[in-house]
This record gives structure tokens, sequence and C-alpha cells, in this order.
């Protein structure tokens, strides 16, 4: 059977996760430039791909016009009309399984998301690390015909800064940290208060840029700005497109488990995550970080990490587990990479 020249990715939710397509999509479309590459996903998460060779953006609206099976149904005929050749579905779940269905005849191949080891981890079984997300959507590529090199990666080079986010940077002289001190499960998040004082040490040498999203983190993040010099936030300020190019053109993010951290690895940036209840070894490490990148909870004091793959799920006295990575730890491991 000839291989695909048409392929349609699967990947609706959530942020880092499609994100973490992103470097996967760019080595497959750089190794196998004859390839098309159809990114069916929510509008929101469309600014991901606008760099990539031969990647198109195709976006369904579960909210209204494909909400429900007819919906998918829907959306399913319109897709048809693309005359892709097959399905890399790196979601696996209900949504898109009901939506291959319609593609009767159509080769297809989906994410395994190595649930039997995962649980393994999770439960105490096993502590060691598993395959990556990224290799696992580099697998389903492979079962489609094309093998992939994910291993010496390229990335864009940072767009220049417009007038517009000359705001954001204070002191021309310093170098520019990223700083995403939230995440989906406080779980995973390093205490504000040490956060707090994280900030406050780095101010003193670096610009610091703050990330965050709803209107809780927006408030923090302003009391933030106006407690310490040479500290902004941008969140609610910016759109995802201009929050994406001012990443690009950070020195260093540091960032939780969570979507700020795979969105500055998937531009090449150096990224420095603190982990709580969760642990790089289930595979969600931000992509191409030399492990030591990762500051992770000090099992000793926290034996049952990784309580859960998404932060969800923890014994009690577990909340903070994040707090056990010092801020001598964070600020030297900074001060090493930058």
């Amino acid at each position: 059977m000839p291989k695909p020249k048409h392929i349609l990715v699967l990947r609706f939710s959530a942020m880092g996760d499609v994100a973490m397509t992103v470097p996967v999509l760019r080595a497959l479309t750089a190794q196998y430039p004859e390839l098309k590459i159809t990114v069916v996903t929510r509008s929101f998460f469309k600014p991901f791909f606008q760099d990539l060779e031969n990647v198109s953006v195709y976006e369904p609206d579960f909210k209204d016009k494909h909400k429900g099976v007819l919906g998918l149904y829907k959306l399913s005929k319109e897709l048809k009309a693309l005359n892709f050749d097959a399905v890399a579905d790196l979601h696996n779940v209900l949504r898109s399984k009901i939506l291959k269905f319609f593609f009767s005849g159509k080769k297809m191949v989906q994410l395994d998301k190595g649930r039997a080891e995962k649980k393994a981890l999770t439960t105490g079984q096993l502590f060691q690390q598993l395959k990556t997300t990224h290799q696992r959507y580099a697998d389903v590529f492979d079962a489609l015909g094309y093998s992939l090199d994910i291993s010496q990666p390229t990335f864009p080079s940072p767009k220049p800064l417009s007038e517009k986010f000359n705001v954001f940077i204070s002191n021309k002289d310093f170098k520019t940290i990223g700083i995403a001190p939230f995440a989906a499960h406080e779980s995973k998040m390093y205490p504000l208060a040490q956060m707090e004082r994280v900030i406050e040490a780095l101010s003193k040498h670096y610009n610091i840029i703050l990330f965050g999203g709803g209107a809780k983190e927006v408030e923090i993040l302003n009391r933030l700005e106006t407690k310490f010099k040479n500290v902004t936030s941008v969140a609610g300020k910016l759109n995802l497109e201009e929050e994406l190019l001012l990443i690009s053109n950070l020195d260093l993010m540091l960032a939780m488990d969570s979507g700020n951290a795979h969105m500055a690895a998937m531009l090449g940036k150096k990224v420095i995550t603190i982990w709580g209840v969760t642990h790089p070894f289930a595979g969600f490490a931000p992509f191409n970080q030399p492990i030591d990148f990762a500051l992770t909870a000090d099992r000793e004091k926290f034996p049952l990490i990784p309580t859960s793959i998404y932060g969800n799920k923890f014994p009690d006295g577990y909340e903070n587990a994040a707090s056990s990575v010092s801020e001598v730890e964070i600020l030297s491991k900074i001060d090493e990479v930058i």
C-alpha cells in the first residue's frame, strides 16, 4: 500500500498536549517535505502551527455546529472534502473515535497512551522513565509509514518584537525570564509565597515577564508586577499569537508541569519546570530539555509521587509537595543555564 500523501491529524485539546504535537510535526514536515498535514484542533490553538510548512488547521466548532454525534457526522463530511488519505489520531478519546467511525475505508492509527505502564508508575509498581508523549506521537506517524527522528530538532528563529512589546521589558541590559506560576491543579504548583520570593530575587538581575490566564491569576500577577522592579505581567493583555511571539524572545521560561512549559519548549526555549505530585517520568516533560531542568519534589518526604498523571489525585499531606523544591535550587539552576 502506498504511503499517504495527506494526513489528517486529530488533537483537539488540551493546551499542553496540542503544543507537544508541534515539534513532532515540524520534524515530520522537514523530513518529508512532500507530505501534506491538516490538523483538526480548536481555533484557539491555531497560532501554534503558523510557522509549519505544509501544515494547515481545520477548526471544528464543538460547542455548536459540530456538537454531539450529529455534529461530528457533519464535521466528517467537511473533512472528507479535503481528500486526506489517512488519519493520525493523537488524541484517542471518545470524540475522535466517533469521528473516525465516519471515515470507513481510510487508514487510521491512534495514539497508544501507555495506560498500563502509567498506572504502574502512579501505583508505585515501577519508578522509571516512560516513553515521552512526543515519541508516542512520532510512533503514530511511523505506523503510517513515516519513520521519524525527533532527536535533532530545529526551531524557528525569534521574530523581532514591535514597539508594543517594549513595555514588558524593563531593562534592556538584562536577560529576560518568563515565569508561568500556575497549573490546572494546585498540587502541581509551587506555593505562591515561595514563588514570590523567587521572583523578588530574580528581578534584581533579570527582566521578569509573568504569564497567566483567568481573572484570579491576572489579579495575583498584577500585584506582583507592582511590587517588584523589572517585573511585568502580560496576563489578560495579549492574545495567544502575541504571547507566542514574546515567548520566542525569552532567554528562559520557568513554569510548572503546564501548557506554558510546552509552548516555550516548542519554540526552542530553555525551560525549567517545577513538579509537585506529578513527575516527568510519566512522559510529559517539555520537549528537548535536559532531565536536570526538571526540578522535582523530594520523594524521600513524598514517596508516593507521582500520585497521578494529571495531578488531580493525591493523598493528604501531598498538596504542597512542590514546596520541597528549595528556592535556592531554583535560583541556582536558572543562573546555571540561562
